[in-house]
């Protein structure tokens, strides 16, 4: 993002698992932030991140969440835990910036955004891949009216688990896990800032087994219970009228659909991976003879995860970032509606309204 005028946000990071690694990457090359303090419930991964990094503490989570010298706390922390450690760095002042989904439900994300309003702190929350060139600049093609008034989009992700490569995969598999509220926010996230705030949904839902074997690592062979739903399909109607189809599954092998396109009067279009941030955006009008490449023209280039945190430390206050957390319970609100309507088979309104965030104009991040 450039380099920052005022002095950089101080970060503690909760949460040394999978994920992190990528968050340390853009910690240390992004000029507006610096890590000062890493926690774990393990300790002994916190203490690996802090020994590979001089100057950098590893602290008991207490005590990282109430440290005077951390300004933003950055939760990496599995779904069920997003709430409890975001209301209590909330509790202690601090802003927040956390993983997805926002909370494992919306009445978690409520008392996060209350406690966060009360206590004048912001919230941010992930996936802030929306931020980079590929979703940025596809929305600005629709904007500029490329596509012509936008009818329908269609958002496909299929994959036969993640537990054949990640050594801990339990939480996909319990409630604040599944495809829907695992890859969904990604898909989700992507066509709110493309197509604007969803009113409802409507959806179904299956598994197709109960256990899952761990197939990497020092579990690997090891069976694990499933307790939500491995395959959502739904179809989300936006505030504007355009019908989203989305189709979410850790049930199924490979797919050869485009992970997101959106369909207008005058044309259509191929959004890169909404869990990337780039990507090559494609177009085809009523008279092209095939799929052409639209330039990259918005978007934070050569980002990586934790620009969305860059984006928050640089929000002025009292400003919601891009990457905010309105915006992140909105696209909760739409996940756990469609989960609703699986439970009931019917269509379930949306309540909460997002404004979509302010484009990101072309830029490094």
């Amino acid at each position: 993002m450039g380099q920052s005028l005022t002095p950089p946000a101080r970060i503690g990071l909760v949460g040394c698992g999978a994920i992190s690694g990528q968050y340390l990457t853009t910690l240390a090359r992004t000029a507006g932030l610096e890590l000062v303090a890493v926690a774990d419930l393990d300790r002994s991964r916190a203490e690996q991140v802090a020994r590979a990094r001089p100057g950098i503490r590893d602290l008991p989570v207490d005590d990282l969440l109430t440290d005077p010298d951390v300004d933003i706390v950055l939760n990496l922390t599995t779904p069920a835990a997003h709430a409890d450690i975001a209301l209590r760095a909330i509790a202690a002042g601090k802003d927040v910036y956390g993983e997805k989904p926002l909370a494992a439900t919306t009445a978690q994300g409520r008392a996060m955004l209350s406690a966060a309003a009360s206590a004048g702190v912001r919230v941010g929350c992930a996936p802030d891949t929306v931020l980079g060139t590929g979703t940025q600049t596809a929305r600005r093609a629709i904007d500029d009216g490329l596509i012509g008034a936008p009818v329908a989009a269609t958002a496909t992700m299929v994959t036969a688990g993640h537990e054949r490569w990640h050594p801990d995969p339990d939480f996909y598999y319990q409630p604040g896990g599944g495809p829907l509220l695992d890859m969904g926010p990604y898909y989700v996230s992507c066509l709110v800032t493309l197509l604007g705030p969803v009113t409802a949904v409507i959806a179904a839902g299956s598994r197709t087994r109960d256990v899952r074997t761990i197939g990497s690592g020092p579990r690997a062979g090891e069976r694990i219970p499933v307790a939500v739903d491995s395959h959502v399909t739904g179809v989300l109607t936006h505030a504007g009228g355009v019908l989203s189809t989305l189709v979410m599954s850790f049930d199924a092998v490979a797919t050869r659909a485009a992970h997101v396109e959106v369909h207008g009067e005058l044309g259509s279009l191929v959004v890169p991976d909404p869990n990337r941030f780039d990507g090559v955006v494609q177009v085809r009008g009523l008279s092209d003879p095939d799929w052409r490449p639209v330039p990259g023209s918005a978007g934070y280039r050569g980002a990586g995860r934790g620009i969305g945190l860059a984006d928050l430390a640089a929000t002025a206050p009292g400003r919601e970032p891009r990457a905010g957390g309105t915006f992140a319970y909105h696209v909760l609100d739409v996940l756990e509606s469609m989960l609703t309507s699986v439970a009931t088979g019917g269509a379930v309104p949306v309540r909460s309204r997002t404004e979509r965030p302010a484009a990101v104009p072309l830029s490094d991040g």
